[in-house]
């Protein structure tokens, strides 16, 4: 019985490893005809794709930094450059006007960040409130690992420029503001789990577009 149990394991390992093997791809075009599932989109039929499904120019053109935060972000992810899907990797462009900032927000993987233009201060906080900052210059590099709160601001006196990877292709973002103070979350709750005032409240509801 014992001998049975083990030679069924091993062919059931087999299976698996054949399995895996045979599923392996190059790569794999997001299609957008058909919707997203947990492991990505599905494939766009290779025959159909040429080199420039493999090429994205967005991250060369300057983004407008004409908002509250001063901040132009452009995202190469899968649902931008769909050569992504799959791969475990994306990049962002980040123009930072004299001022501005990437305010703090958080997503679900590890983040390193290039400084073209700077300076910058960057930082991030771990699971146990301590701050890690620092002012970064022209060709500095800094991680901010996965889920833990992170923030840039720009601390010259002319436009900053920096690029992100990420090691998703769908990285997810959470920016504090926006996530508070952008919904419908009643201010009376919103007051007590912030500890601002019913005033300050409505003013950042109606500057993010929240309401209640």
């Amino acid at each position: 019985m014992e001998l049975q149990k083990v030679a069924f394991l091993f062919s059931f390992l087999i299976l698996i490893t054949v399995s895996s093997a045979t599923s392996v791809v190059d790569f794999c075009v997001a299609d957008f005809d058909y919707p997203v599932g947990p492991a990505g989109y599905p494939c766009k039929n290779p025959a159909n794709l040429t080199v420039d499904d493999f090429v994205f120019s967005g991250l060369g053109v300057p983004g407008n930094t004409s908002n509250i935060f001063k901040l132009a972000a452009t995202f190469a992810v899968d649902t931008t450059f769909p050569a992504l899907n799959g791969l475990g990797l994306s990049m962002l462009r980040l123009d930072i006007g004299v001022g501005g900032v990437v305010p703090i927000h958080s997503h679900r993987v590890s983040e390193l960040i290039l400084v073209i233009d700077g300076p910058i201060i960057a930082g991030f906080i771990s699971g146990d409130n301590i701050a890690y900052y620092k002012k970064l210059n022209k060709g500095d590099i800094m991680i901010f690992p996965q889920n833990l709160l992170h923030f840039q601001v720009n601390v010259g006196d002319k436009p900053a420029l920096a690029f992100v990877s990420l090691n998703s292709a769908s990285p997810g973002f959470q920016t504090t503001s926006p996530s508070l103070f952008g919904n419908d979350l009643p201010t009376n709750v919103i007051e007590k789990i912030t500890l601002l005032d019913a005033v300050q409240v409505k003013k950042l509801k109606e500057l993010f577009g929240g309401t209640n």
